[in-house]
């Protein structure tokens, strides 16, 4: 059984030969564990491609996110250098900013004049104005700031795809034939909303103004739907809707009933239409929260981060929660950086295997994103253990 059929069969809820595993990498890692250039894995299609399958293979991976858009095609052609600093790559672009890369973390953006980046000037407009706007795409490039997408012909939200955004995914899908479990990923309209206005606006216009909030969200979910399901009918294996924000102590379930699970929910319904899984990875303490999650229409929940990053235990949420979705991940994150022996990164993943592979509908993976500098090795433990010990009884 290879990883694509194993991964598909643990979001079916039926049984595959042995628990899978898949983990989500930060992009740092990839820059540190990589032979390529950070430039190269952020601002190319073909370099994120290429780290993907390479770590993918490495660690022998069931399946693989893909958590960045295809890049335009020679967008590092409005590049006039780039410098190796102590700090990372930095990069000057033809009309004066600059691109910093850190060596373990992801870029940032600066403004040729000095400037900060400009925010959506949300907290000024009446909520009669969102809807005269012509020039807000309604979807967060994470590149570099741009003020409006290369490709994109119409005004307004997202309707329409670049067919730019899909290069990674066709990549990794011709570089694994068809053996690998290959995600796309879609930011929810929570997460588009947070990074879109600012995480301090955004939460007080949760309190101050709730009807312009649901007037935004609503119109960002239009590019959230749009994003999602292009990448399912590009072929992709499964969406993750990434709904980092949408976790405790930021919102309270009540909040999130109101401001999360309604617009989550259309997102979901969508991609189900076109039968590709759809799954719901939320950061922190969701302890608290776990069946309104199911309630969004979300087939399956990634993270589960136990203490400290969390509040989550495997056993609680399995009962609770494991026969109506799949659940992937509560490896500890943070532990799995201090770890220092391979007796304990072992002792920590059986005890993930015990409590999440009865009746199947587990995935082995780190909560959250494996940290930059986590130690391969670490990661390379992970399949050899899930074959010794997770194998299931198929008849």
């Amino acid at each position: 059984m290879n990883g694509r059929e194993r991964m598909a069969l643990a979001m079916q809820h039926k049984t595959p030969d042995r628990v899978p595993v898949m983990c989500q990498l930060a992009i740092g890692h990839y820059f540190l564990n990589t032979d390529l250039k950070p430039h190269e894995i952020w601002f190319t299609s073909e370099g994120f491609a290429e780290a993907l399958v390479t770590l993918q293979r490495r660690y022998r991976f069931d399946g693989i996110l893909i958590n960045l858009p295809g890049r335009p095609e020679n967008l590092l052609d409005d590049v006039v250098s780039i410098e190796e600093t102590r700090d990372g790559e930095l990069l000057t672009w033809a009309n004066g900013d600059k691109t910093l890369i850190p060596w373990d973390d992801n870029a940032q953006h600066y403004m040729a004049d000095g400037s900060d980046l400009p925010r959506f000037d949300f907290m000024s407009m009446g909520v009669e104005e969102l809807d005269r706007l012509d020039d807000f795409t309604g979807y967060l490039w994470n590149t570099y700031h741009i003020p409006w997408l290369p490709g994109k012909k119409d005004k307004g939200p997202l309707t329409e795809v670049p067919d730019y955004f899909f290069r990674t995914i066709d990549l990794v899908r011709e570089k694994t034939g068809g053996e690998v479990s290959v995600h796309g990923e879609v930011f929810s309209p929570f997460t588009h909303f947070m990074e879109l206005i600012g995480y301090e606006n955004a939460l007080m216009s949760l309190i101050m103004d709730p009807d312009k909030a649901h007037a935004l969200l609503d119109r960002l979910t239009v590019s959230s739907v749009t994003w999602a399901v292009a990448q399912a009918e590009r072929g992709v294996d499964a969406v993750l809707m990434s709904s980092a924000f949408a976790g405790g102590p930021l919102l309270s379930p009540d909040m999130y009933r109101e401001f999360v699970l309604p617009y989550e929910r259309r997102v979901t319904e969508a991609v189900r239409a076109t039968g590709v899984p759809i799954y719901t990875h939320t950061c922190g303490s969701i302890g608290d929260r776990l069946e309104l999650m199911v309630e969004t229409g979300t087939m399956g929940i990634d993270t589960l981060d136990p203490p400290p990053l969390g509040n989550t235990e495997l056993a609680d949420a399995k009962a609770r929660i494991g026969d109506k979705v799949f659940i992937k991940g509560n490896m500890n994150s943070v532990a799995l950086l201090q770890f220092q022996s391979k007796e304990q990164v072992i002792e920590h993943a059986t005890e993930r295997i015990r409590l999440g592979m009865p009746d199947g509908g587990y995935i082995l993976s780190t909560a959250c994103s494996v940290s930059p500098k986590v130690e391969p090795w670490k990661l390379e433990l992970l399949v050899p253990l899930a074959e010794e010990i997770g194998r299931y009884e198929v008849g």
